[in-house]
């Protein structure tokens, strides 16, 4: 992920309420308008989106199988947009082997 204000993670898939509770988690551990954060040239979301990123990271290694992903039965790979109306964003792949 080549941003500093959204994250990739990988985590379980299969139940929607998941996503539902990760973001609720984050925002409660990260809030927006923390009168003790400095940097906000971008609005409240600025700073706790680079927290946030910090806390999940950029990047991710997934081993491929056969030319597929090897990924858990309930795993799903998350985009985790961190700004409230974040814009379009980068990935990088990188993959070696045989």
């Amino acid at each position: 992920m080549q941003h500093t204000s959204a994250s990739l993670s990988i985590n379980e898939n299969a139940d929607p309420t998941v996503r539902h509770d990760f973001e609720m988690f984050f925002n409660k551990a990260v809030p927006e308008n923390d009168p003790d954060y400095l940097h906000d040239d971008e609005g409240s979301d600025d700073m706790p989106a680079h927290l946030k990123a910090s806390l999940l990271d950029t990047s991710l290694m997934i081993p491929i199988h056969n030319g597929r992903l090897a990924l858990g039965m309930w795993q799903g790979i998350y985009l985790c947009e961190h700004r409230n109306y974040g814009g379009p964003r980068n990935l990088m792949l990188t993959a070696w082997g045989e």
